[in-house]
């Protein structure tokens, strides 16, 4: 194999093989990336056995070939080379080397047979549909920050992207939850996306997928079966297994009989609780709310490290209310609301509070209530 590729072009690719590959591997083949060259185009291959990215990219290619090279090592190389060089590579089977020149540098790589390299096996998808960029990215953006990180209940530790009914008829819904809070948004169903099996896309599959998304004109193609879901550009390629269990039903968690209703710029109200939240104990985080006729106030009471108190202009025509919450929680998602205004609906201090962006319903976000 011999090929010659920019170094821009080859630094995005092989960039996004090597953050598949997992850092501490007990089979050396999984810190390789496979490199194959044909006709004009070079595809660069990782996996990590549960997720498998392919990234294709335009090259010229003198001998065509394969091989495979440890992904972190490319990576670094590659990074360390001067804008605009030509990379050449050029692969000696015989030797076990991989020799990467580029102006006055070379090195000369340990590479690994092909054949080793393990290779997803293809699966027969029953749903195939294609989304823009900007749908799928707001659909993943702002369900994440609820995935769980407790292994145990391993079947929260993804986003749950299945087919639901909305207010205003059948959409595709991505939903995750912690058990503290929970996030619910809703887009447009795409043609073809009707029969799709619900399926969990594991955390690290959903970091992976925001790097295939962030060309707002794109369409992505994906493909969903029982075990695997498919992300597709017509450059990269990124496949996973899904999360093996049963998503809980969500749909009881959702509170629908909240009638005290405040509205806040969403802006404010974020940079007030991260002020007030500064003497808040590192264990419990409780920022306290008081709610009167139009006025809130934040306050932080802790013993160790001092208190704190903020008071905000509101919407809020309700009884006087005293709620707390963990400051993480408010803070992530109050970060969601991309409107100026935040919608928070209650009911009682020890009840789910609701809270949504205006009057938007395709979005919505439900967090636990603390005791401060």
């Amino acid at each position: 194999m011999k090929l010659s590729i920019e170094r821009a072009v080859l630094l995005k690719a092989v960039a996004q093989a090597q953050s598949v590959v997992e850092r501490r591997n007990t089979i050396p083949i999984l810190a390789n990336v496979l490199i194959e060259a044909e006709g004009s185009t070079v595809s660069l291959r990782a996996t990590d056995l549960d997720i498998e990215v392919i990234d294709k990219a335009p090259a010229m290619v003198e001998r065509a070939g394969a091989t495979t090279v440890s992904a972190v090592m490319l990576h670094e190389i590659v990074r360390k080379l001067p804008d605009g060089a030509l990379v050449q590579l050029t692969d000696d089977s015989a030797a076990g080397r991989l020799t990467v020149e580029a102006g006055r540098s070379t090195f000369s790589l340990a590479t690994l047979p092909r054949e080793d390299f393990p290779v997803m096996a293809s699966s027969e998808y029953t749903a195939n549909f294609s989304a823009p960029a900007g749908v799928l990215r707001r659909l993943f953006d702002k369900s994440k920050f609820a995935i769980s990180t407790e292994e145990t209940r391993y079947y929260l530790n993804g986003v749950y992207m299945h087919v639901a009914t909305g207010e205003d008829g059948t959409v595709l819904r991505c939903v995750a939850t912690d058990g503290h809070r929970l996030a619910r948004i809703d887009a447009a169903l795409p043609d073809g996306a009707q029969g799709m099996p619900g399926v969990i896309v594991p955390r690290k599959t959903v970091g992976e997928l925001r790097k295939l998304l962030e060309d707002d004109e794109a369409k992505i193609a994906v493909s969903v079966s029982e075990t695997k879901v498919r992300f597709a550009t017509p450059a990269i390629t990124l496949t996973s297994k899904v999360i093996d269990g049963t998503f809980p039903d969500y749909t009881r968690v959702i509170p629908t009989g909240n009638t005290k209703r405040l509205e806040v710029d969403a802006a404010e109200f974020a940079k007030a609780v991260d002020r007030v939240a500064t003497v808040s104990s590192e264990r419990s985080r409780a920022v306290k709310m008081q709610l009167d006729e139009d006025r809130l106030v934040l306050s932080v009471n802790a013993p160790d490290s001092g208190a704190a108190e903020e008071e905000l202009a509101v919407a809020y025509g309700d009884e006087r209310l005293e709620i707390g919450f963990n400051a993480k929680y408010l803070l992530e998602i109050a970060s969601q609301v991309d409107r100026e205004n935040a919608v928070f609906l209650f009911n009682s201090a020890g009840d789910p509070t609701l809270m949504r962006e205006g009057n938007d319903t395709s979005a919505v976000y439900v967090v636990m209530p603390m005791r401060v």
